[in-house]
């Protein structure tokens, strides 16, 4: 019981650099935190990165959150997609958490953190602000961020939340164990059954050659779960099981609906569900997808 309880989210929502504003104020660039309280830690204040298009002509912007992948942080991760992405960032509001211990709690990462309520918070929070559309929130993650992201599909209920793109990681068998979709629970055993919001929009992103997370689904090779190695679903079933929950009926795509140079693509319910295979790529596969790919899937279905 006592256990259970410092598990418990104690989340009060601060800002570090940037001043504490009233909810109809203008969201600027900077860094803001949220405080949260659970085994590891007291009162600890987790950072986000913030920046805020530039532009005169436009009063509310949509928001992007990036969830970086293990080992890595907000600062490198938010220059890096930035430059890569000039056109997503002048058109929206870049949002960079920071994983504690530079990971998102999966199953057997270093991190006990309650990585749902942090990012629920900093979406909560930021959908108060004047200059942000509040029903226009997209999600993307590499790796450990996009098992975070898949976490977040499953098993947030916010309105905010619009599209969803995991990038080198399609569920894995803790996320949906060939029955259900499960919720991860404060001890990451995985135990209750699950049902996501339908309505969502996802993406998915997987290269045929990776040694980590294995397009075939199974065990990885490196990363380590409870009694072994952490197992995933295969790329092409992880993402028909997101259309069927998405209100898909039809059966299993066993060829692409395209095909483009090294791109095979499964697009379910009009492209609201799509999944990019990236032949002879690997744990980089998401380098594959060009701007204009990932900012048409975004911006789609409006």
């Amino acid at each position: 019981m006592v256990k259970n309880l410092m598990l418990i989210l104690t989340t009060v929502l601060t800002t570090g650099a940037v001043p504490f504003v009233d909810a109809a104020a203008q969201l600027k660039s900077g860094v803001y935190y949220i405080t949260q309280s659970w085994s590891q830690e007291t009162a600890f204040k987790r950072p986000y990165h913030i920046s805020v298009p530039e532009r005169s002509d436009q009063q509310k912007f949509p928001v992007f959150i990036f969830l970086h992948g293990n080992g890595g942080n907000a600062k490198d991760a938010m220059n890096g997609f930035m430059k890569r992405h000039p056109t997503i960032a002048s058109r929206y509001v870049m949002v960079f958490p920071d994983g504690y211990k530079a990971s998102w709690n999966i199953v057997s990462e270093r991190s006990q953190a309650d990585d749902l309520g942090f990012i629920e918070a900093i979406v909560k929070k930021l959908s108060t602000y004047d200059n942000i559309q509040n029903d226009n929130f997209s999600v993307m993650g590499n790796s450990n961020g996009a098992a975070l992201v898949n976490q977040l599909a499953i098993e947030s209920k916010l309105p905010n939340l619009r599209n969803y793109v995991s990038a080198v990681s399609p569920l894995n068998v803790y996320q949906h164990d060939g029955k259900n979709f499960k919720a991860k629970g404060a001890d990451n055993n995985y135990r209750v059954v699950a049902t996501p919001m339908t309505g969502k929009r996802l993406m998915n992103i997987s290269g045929t050659t990776d040694e980590l997370v294995p397009y075939r689904g199974g065990p990885s090779k490196h990363i380590p779960a409870k009694g072994g190695k952490l197992g995933f679903v295969d790329a092409e079933e992880s993402i028909f099981l997101w259309a069927k929950q998405m209100g898909y009926n039809g059966k299993k795509l066993s060829k692409p609906s395209r095909i483009d140079d090294n791109l095979a693509i499964f697009s379910y319910l009009n492209g609201d569900v799509i999944h990019y295979k990236v032949v002879d790529a690997g744990h980089g596969a998401s380098r594959a997808i060009s701007e204009k790919i990932l900012l048409e899937f975004l911006e789609g279905n409006k």
